[in-house]
């Protein structure tokens, strides 16, 4: 049996819940955890048309990127599309859960899709996010320093951009004096006693603080293990808003917007008009107009994203090109990279994209 809680495991591994936007309501929205997926079907939009879809189609599980419920209900009568949203997903037994913001703010996620399908390379974060990074350090003898590193870099200590097991060590000297009480792996009861240790320092996500403390005290050879943990200003170059990368090669603004028709399978691009060719791409899925001056500031020659409004358009200011594509076609392949994600962990397991276009603006 899989569980639909299993299933929300493995995507909350790529995007964890506390990396959301302190507006968002991602997480499970209807359902509960401990029940058996029988199927999963992903989409943009938990609409009453995709419920009904997933009651059709034999799943008991969506998972959505845009949450059903954004803000909160104070009546659920069926009088509005939410409502009656939800009213057929609990009659059915239809679990909803949305990854929104915290998967547009993972490096492998929403931006990262977009990228991929417009063949940008050397990709980073636009806007990386700071205060979401912890320091660790704590003393270890000698002996012992092999097993309590390899802990905490298994518990996800020691990332730095694209390098892993990241520490550094210093050499010292430490004491102790254990009481009537203590029981030391070292030393004696009620004698000072000094070791030769190793401080060792590394970093971790804030999110991964309590896994962190608990794989490097049962790692540790003391009873008493010392450590100190630090919060960090720095930015976590693996988080943000927004993604920025390269063409292949640099093209003519027409061939570029030739190129993101074809590469996003747009109907039509609104954009600004620029005299010179395009290389630098920043993207960022949904509204993204936020990013505008960031990504003027770090040199993009073009800027995908959407949901732009009218005055802002004039703030490009032939710095570089606005590409407006349109909410939901900036982010309809979510859908697939959610998939994998699942299927990655689940490989035999029935995940199904929506059949449903639930984008609401049509083109005429």
């Amino acid at each position: 049996m899989i569980s639909i809680g299993e299933i929300i495991g493995c995507l909350e591994l790529n995007a964890h819940p506390t990396l959301q936007e302190s507006y968002d309501n991602a997480g499970l929205l209807t359902g509960q955890a401990s029940t058996e997926a029988k199927g999963v079907l992903v989409c943009l939009d938990s609409t009453e048309q995709v419920i009904e879809e997933a009651i059709r189609r034999g799943c008991n599980l969506i998972v959505a990127h845009h949450p059903i419920i954004f803000s909160g209900l104070k009546k659920i009568n069926g009088k509005t599309y939410v409502e009656r949203a939800i009213i057929k997903a609990i009659k059915h037994d239809i679990a909803i859960y949305a990854i929104h913001t915290n998967l547009d703010n993972v490096i492998k996620g929403v931006n990262a899709k977009i990228a991929e399908k417009l063949g940008l390379k050397d990709i980073r974060i636009l806007n990386p996010k700071p205060n979401l990074l912890k320091k660790l350090v704590t003393f270890v003898p000698h002996a012992a320093i092999e097993q309590v590193s390899e802990a905490l870099f298994a518990a996800g200590a020691g990332h730095v951009g694209n390098y892993d097991e990241c520490g550094f060590q210093t050499i010292g000297s430490g004491t102790f004096r254990g009481n009537e009480s203590s029981n030391p792996v070292i030393g004696e009861k009620g004698k000072r006693h000094t070791e030769a240790e190793t401080r060792f320092e590394t970093i971790f996500p804030v999110h991964l603080e309590h896994t962190i403390i608990q794989a490097l005290k049962k790692a540790h050879p003391y009873e008493e293990v010392a450590y100190e943990v630090y919060s960090l200003d720095n930015q976590w170059q693996e988080v943000g808003s927004g993604i920025i990368g390269q063409l292949t090669e640099a093209l003519e603004p027409l061939a570029f917007l030739n190129h993101l028709k074809k590469s996003m399978n747009l109907p039509s691009v609104k954009y600004t008009p620029v005299q010179k060719q395009i290389k630098t791409v920043a993207v960022c899925g949904g509204s993204g107009s936020f990013l505008l001056k960031k990504a003027i500031g770090v040199g993009a020659d073009a800027y995908v994203s959407a949901d732009f409004k009218y005055h802002e358009y004039f703030d490009a200011e032939k710095h570089l090109m606005i590409a407006d594509i349109g909410h939901y076609e900036s982010e309809i392949f979510t859908t697939e990279l959610l998939r994998d994600i699942i299927l990655k962990n689940f490989p035999t397991f029935a995940v199904l994209l929506t059949e449903i276009n639930t984008n609401p603006i049509k083109y005429y």
